[in-house]
């Protein structure tokens, strides 16, 4: 069941594990964001969940926006969020090709 993950070359389970673990961080710090938000505390600053996302965070951004119901209507947090997602697309596409 596991053999795929087996047969992986060394730097791709390094990859592998480091993008779970920034999805992870970037879907637990919207959540944070969240609670601060809800308890008038000091705010995550948006640059650093940009800058989360930018290193691969993005899925994890995104499910913790969903997940959490937070800034799903800022639209400016979503535009820089989408222009993220489209240039990392556009990485892993050139990659891939």
């Amino acid at each position: 069941m596991l053999n795929w993950l087996v047969n992986l070359t060394l730097i791709t389970k390094i990859l592998l594990v480091y993008l779970v673990l920034i999805n992870l961080i970037s879907f637990f710090n919207i959540g944070l964001d969240k609670m601060k938000a809800q308890m008038h505390h000091a705010r995550t600053r948006e640059l650093t969940l940009w800058i989360l996302a930018l290193v691969g965070g993005s899925l994890g951004t995104l499910l913790g926006m969903n997940y959490f119901r937070h800034k799903t209507k800022k639209q400016s947090f979503q535009a820089v969020l989408a222009m993220i997602l489209a240039i990392q697309v556009w990485i892993v596409y050139w990659l891939v090709k």
